[in-house]
């Protein structure tokens, strides 16, 4: 089996090279920047001159791109190329509608599609150890699982094509918006007098503890640690208006989502849209 990498980036590049260090095929790799195909040259992976070089050479494809606007385009110029029998794996957090769409498109060409985005943080992709929802009919699934274990603890098969999506984009969906509700209930107590710090570290003892609290709220809104390079305000607004967009698909208005979103275009409109996107308590804090 030979295996493609499309989208060496802050995520990419590790998945990349767990899977050329795991998965004992030859992995060929593309990205417009240079810098990590010349770093993942250590463990084996062969530079592509460009995406399409990608497509000629592999059975299988793994896309891993910062947004739909970027799949849609990618998956322009590999279309073409397409072989019966390939397999493409997006990686990324896309639109459900658009998901489809390709994976009808690949179909037609007798190439299997699948949706795969991955969850938690850029150590985690260091490690192998990401979570995948995966939308895919079972066969494929059962094909592309192996490949996935060389970067993932957790692979869960949620559905059909764009199943994968849907599950992700709720995953962020309702991670923002309990990110709001950290930043709301710190913004509160601290006008009211007790340390946001003692306020979190209680609320974890407590049935308010989360995911979020521990890491985004005691790493990152406590110590007003927003890096840059993280995943980013900008990126979330994306993610959270997938969510919104998929909510009008099914006759449904979000005020919750709405007024996360509100907040993180706040953020990026006063400077802060390449921060770590838990920057938006401060829009919270400044009221």
């Amino acid at each position: 089996m030979s295996l493609g990498f499309i989208g060496l980036g802050v995520m990419g590049e590790p998945m990349c090279r767990n899977l050329a260090q795991k998965c004992g095929a030859p992995v060929t790799g593309f990205d417009l920047a240079p810098a990590p195909l010349a770093r993942l040259r250590a463990v084996g992976v062969a530079a592509a001159a460009h995406a399409a070089a990608v497509m000629q050479a592999s059975e299988t494809v793994f896309l891993s791109l910062p947004s739909g606007t970027e799949l849609e385009a990618v998956c322009g110029a590999l279309l073409p190329l397409a072989r019966r029998g390939q397999t493409v794996v997006d990686l990324g957090t896309s639109p459900v509608a658009l998901t489809r769409a390709l994976a009808a498109s690949f179909g037609g060409a007798g190439v299997r599609y699948a949706d795969a985005p991955v969850a938690r943080t850029r150590q985690a992709a260091e490690d192998g150890t990401l979570s995948v929802m995966v939308g895919a009919d079972p066969a494929t699934f059962a094909a592309i699982r192996p490949l996935l274990a060389c970067f993932a603890a957790e692979i869960t098969h949620c559905g059909a094509v764009g199943a994968g999506q849907i599950a992700k984009i709720m995953n962020n969906m309702v991670l923002i918006e309990t990110v709001v509700a950290l930043g709301e209930a710190l913004a509160v107590a601290r006008r009211a007098g007790i340390d946001g710090s003692v306020l979190l570290e209680t609320l974890a003892k407590g049935s308010a503890d989360s995911f979020a609290l521990r890491n985004h709220g005691l790493k990152a809104i406590i110590p007003d640690a927003f890096p840059p390079r993280a995943f980013s305000s900008a990126y979330a607004l994306k993610d959270l208006r997938y969510a919104l967009q998929l909510a009008g698909e099914v006759g449904l208005d979000l005020a919750s989502a709405r007024r996360a979103e509100r907040l993180l275009e706040e953020a990026i409109a006063a400077g802060w849209g390449d921060l770590y996107w838990p920057v938006l308590s401060r829009v919270i804090d400044r009221g």
